[in-house]
């Protein structure tokens, strides 16, 4: 597979920008990407905005609503949420609102589910926040239901939590193999083994080369369990790179990460982070996704298109 990036919107934060004019920021900079060769581009599922991005009281647009919006500011790029969160929504309504952004962006979708974890933001929105345990159980039925809907015109599941009967998903998604599924996460003991069964492409952290090659052998171990070739699911991740101008560039876009993820990022000119990405890259990861909250202005995003030339 070659080699592409993403550009993952979590932010609509733009203190010059009234609200009515969001969305034209979003859609410039979701151009911008299209025009430097991503491949893809992404935003949260989330009703608030989350720690480690903002405070919670900032900007946040609804996600397909969005997928839809940017479907038709945009004429390449694949679009998805990264990810959904499987509490949210009935899995057969998101199974049919991801074919319906398939349908009306010509075969672009990504469907992106993942356990949910804010719970602020259930607690004030209403919705259930179940333990671990059931939030993955959750997840499993979720994906079978799509998996169904997304394969045939007409399916059916029965589980605990979730039920389907001779569901009908028409229009039908517009490429063949239906629209591709992303699970974010890369827990070991669940994620990964839910992964096995259902993933067309995980997402994960930049953890650092040893944590996920780990992770990558515990999903072949899943694959293999139940028959699965390993190599059928593309492996994707949150960018171990920083582009910048200069030093100082560098450690100002730095302080817009997670504390915890600052020390596996490096900074550096596009030759240098093309040669910090080399190693991912030959062990087999072939998606890297870049957050505008660090790349703001659409020149910002025209640099990642230099390395992208450089790595692809």
């Amino acid at each position: 597979m070659s080699v592409w990036f993403g550009l993952h919107c979590p932010s609509f934060t733009f203190p010059d920008t009234e609200p009515g004019g969001l969305f034209d920021r979003v859609a410039e900079q979701a151009r911008a990407a299209e025009a430097a060769g991503f491949g893809l581009v992404t935003v949260m599922d989330h009703l608030n905005q989350i720690p480690g991005i903002g405070t919670q009281e900032e900007p946040m647009l609804e996600a397909w609503s969005t997928l839809a919006a940017l479907s038709r500011e945009t004429s390449r790029v694949r679009l998805g949420p990264l990810v959904t969160g499987v509490t949210y929504r009935n899995p057969a309504l998101l199974a049919k609102t991801a074919t319906t952004l398939d349908v009306i962006s010509g075969g672009r979708a990504v469907f992106g589910l993942g356990a949910a974890w804010f719970e602020a933001e259930h607690d004030s929105f209403g919705f259930s926040f179940p333990p671990i345990g059931e939030r993955m159980n959750r997840l499993d039925e979720a994906l079978a239901i799509a998996k169904g809907m997304f394969d045939a015109e007409r399916s059916t599941f029965g589980g605990r939590f979730y039920e389907t009967r001779d569901v009908i998903n028409v229009p039908r998604p517009v490429r063949d193999g239906g629209v591709p599924i992303l699970v974010g996460g890369g827990g070991e003991q669940r994620t990964l083994k839910i992964a096995a069964k259902y993933a067309d492409m995980t997402h994960w952290f930049p953890l650092g080369l040893d944590a996920l090659n780990h992770k990558t052998d515990v999903l072949r171990g899943y694959c293999e369990a139940i028959g699965r070739d390993p190599g059928d699911i593309e492996r994707t991740m949150a960018a171990p790179v920083l582009v910048a101008g200069s030093d100082a560039e560098a450690r100002s876009m730095l302080e817009h990460l997670p504390p915890e993820r600052r020390a596996m990022v490096k900074g550096g000119t596009p030759e240098q982070a093309a040669e910090a990405l080399r190693p991912y890259i030959d062990a087999g990861f072939t998606g890297f996704t870049f957050n505008n909250n660090v790349y703001r202005r659409p020149e910002q995003i025209a640099v990642l298109g230099e390395l992208l030339r450089l790595v692809a």
